[in-house]
């Protein structure tokens, strides 16, 4: 089971590689890691997506809670959240998909940002699942390249 986890933590040096060794060091894989600042300077919050039952999630949760830079830790649930990734895919076109990749862009929303001979590099936000389709759909005319953000959350509340 796929768990999105908000973490605040204090805007210093190391608490990524303390956080990242907590996982690390009791074998819990890391699926995708967003950290940025916050509004305020002296914070920043890490997303995290792993994987795991509910009884290794309250582990996670509990180390978590115990590192010193840790301000609050926050596990998502469904629907309690808003989520987007960002991701920039380079696709091979010709003359003949060129104008379909670029319907299928329109319809989604996406941006292209980038326009070669060869290729067009997209610009995608939205859902896992979104972006899943997209991807699906763009792999028909050869994606070339590819780099994906990661998931960024913040609570409804």
């Amino acid at each position: 089971m796929r768990h999105t986890i908000s973490v605040l933590v204090e805007n210093k040096f190391g608490v990524l590689t303390r956080v990242a060794g907590l996982f690390s060091g009791r074998g819990y894989n890391i699926d995708s890691l967003n950290v940025a600042p916050t509004q305020d300077p002296s914070a920043s919050r890490m997303t995290i997506v792993t994987r795991g039952d509910d009884a290794t999630l309250e582990q996670i949760v509990k180390q978590l809670n115990k590192l010193v830079d840790v301000l609050k830790v926050q596990d998502f649930h469904d629907g309690e959240y808003i989520d987007r990734e960002l991701v920039l895919v380079k696709v091979g076109v010709n003359s003949q998909s060129r104008a379909e990749v670029m319907q299928i862009t329109d319809i989604f929303r996406a941006k292209i940002v980038d326009v070669q001979p060869a290729s067009l590099t997209i610009e995608i936000t939205g859902s896992e699942s979104k972006i899943e389709k997209f991807l699906e759909l763009m792999q028909t005319f050869g994606i070339l390249d590819l780099t994906r953000t990661g998931k960024v959350a913040l609570p409804r509340k």
